[in-house]
């Protein structure tokens, strides 16, 4: 019997797919789900969801729900990561304030000023977190689903001894959509891919056994496929590499597509999948979703809470699975780099394949990354490396030098334009910011 802790369980969507998946595989069906969650009422809501789904499916499993995080994490075989620390009401200042002074955010949960400043806020409680974790669960996993993945891992890993490994989908949807414009079922594809979070490269990509690429570039040259993903075509184009997750992150990690207005329209505001390009879009979409996400949940619920039973793609019960001992599975994930990628820097996050057995989480060494691929993981990593020391020294000129060295940013803002708007950043902060003891820069 697996003892599963949800940590952020009232991301009510995410918990009642992945444990749906995890009670399709026998091995897992007498498992033991602790959701845990700050939010009461999304906590009684995402227990409800996950009852139903056990007494539907007719398992053995048990569901409790706690606000008391160490009661939680006691005795956990796995633990799952998803929250967002201070909420929307705070993270909305991560993209607001950057776009007054000109640099203008589509996500900002990753990489430059907005996803910075949600790093600099949640690595205390991830790191909260891992130490009662080292004391009530010493042996569990951490699958952590929480951005933005490579700083909080690279904290993590660095600080703590804890099994951690970050989960992200962008491989996997990649992948789908690549085979989808070659006419190509999944199970026809195989591929290499490597990188950093959110910028992973597909080195190899083959559809049965020979290279697919020349498939992807004839695919593209048509108007419809090449406007599903313009940012990521262009840069496929040029780096000759296909690069993970949408064009609307893609678009920020660079300086290439959101420094000018008309470059904006040419390759931002339409054509990037499902989120476009247009200023703050996912966090418009976060501010409606709470706006309507209480009706929503009781009208589910009242209509008997439908919900198919199948197994779906959620690759978190797939490595639940293969650590219990069952099938061993492959997947990308986040892990250290130790001499994996071998022109990337020693020990910091990066994304690779990976295999899950018995044995653990067991990364799989790939070499050299094309150079043109490893100079703009290598760019990124550097801001990252900067911003995790600077959230762990509570260093406020170590975070504005990060910043100043965000592609994006320098691209729009001067030094002393870049330290104006980390001041008014630090400022609306400062409430979560308990290690920065001193803001002045």
């Amino acid at each position: 019997m697996a003892k599963i802790t949800f940590i952020g369980a009232g991301s009510l969507s995410f918990t009642r797919i992945l444990v749906r998946d995890i009670l399709t595989f026998p091995a897992l069906q007498d498992s033991t789900f602790t959701l845990m969650d700050i939010d009461k009422e999304r906590l009684e809501f995402a227990r409800r969801a996950v009852q139903g789904i056990i007494k539907k499916g007719k398992y053995p499993a048990k569901v409790e729900a706690v606000l008391d995080r160490k009661k939680a994490l006691k005795a956990a075989d796995v633990v799952i990561c998803t929250i967002l620390t201070g909420g929307t009401q705070i993270w909305r200042h991560d993209i607001e304030i950057p776009m007054k002074f000109g640099v203008d955010i589509n996500i900002g949960d990753t990489r430059g000023p907005a996803g910075i400043f949600r790093a600099l806020r949640t690595i205390p409680v991830m790191l909260d977190i891992c130490k009662d974790m080292e004391r009530y669960c010493p042996d569990a996993y951490l699958l952590n689903y929480t951005n933005p993945m490579a700083m909080l891992c690279r904290a993590m890993q660095r600080k703590t001894n804890v099994k951690v490994t970050g989960l992200c989908h962008s491989v996997q949807g990649t992948a789908k959509i690549l085979a989808r414009w070659i006419g190509a079922k999944i199970d026809e594809i195989t591929y290499t891919c490597a990188g950093i979070n959110h910028q992973a490269w597909f080195i190899e990509f083959q559809k049965n056994g020979k290279d697919a690429y020349p498939l992807i570039r004839q695919a593209i040259k048509k108007r419809k496929i090449y406007n599903e993903e313009i940012v990521r075509n262009e840069m496929f184009s040029a780096l000759d590499y296909y690069v993970t997750e949408s064009s609307g992150h893609n678009s920020e990690y660079n300086w290439w597509f959101r420094k000018r207005p008309d470059l904006m329209e040419k390759y931002c505001n339409k054509g990037t999948s499902w989120n476009p390009g247009r200023h703050a879009y996912i966090l418009k979409a976060y501010l409606k979703t709470e706006k309507t996400w209480k009706r929503k949940v009781k009208e589910w619920f009242d209509q008997g809470a439908p919900f198919a039973m199948e197994r779906g793609n959620e690759y978190a019960a797939y490595i639940i699975n293969a650590l219990q001992g069952a099938e061993p599975f492959e997947f990308n994930s986040n892990v250290p780099n130790t001499g994996l990628i071998t022109n990337l820097p020693p020990e910091v996050c990066i994304e690779v394949p990976v295999l899950a057995n018995k044995k653990g989480i067991n990364p799989i060494y790939v070499g050299d990354l094309p150079a043109q691929c490893a100079a703009l993981n290598n760019v990124n990593i550097a801001v990252e490396e900067m911003a995790v020391e600077a959230a762990l020294a509570g260093d406020a000129k170590l975070l504005y030098q990060a910043i100043a060295y965000d592609p994006l940013t320098a691209a729009v803002l001067s030094l002393a334009e870049i330290k104006k708007m980390v001041k008014q950043m630090l400022r609306k902060n400062q409430k979560y910011l308990p290690q920065f003891k001193n803001i002045d820069i």
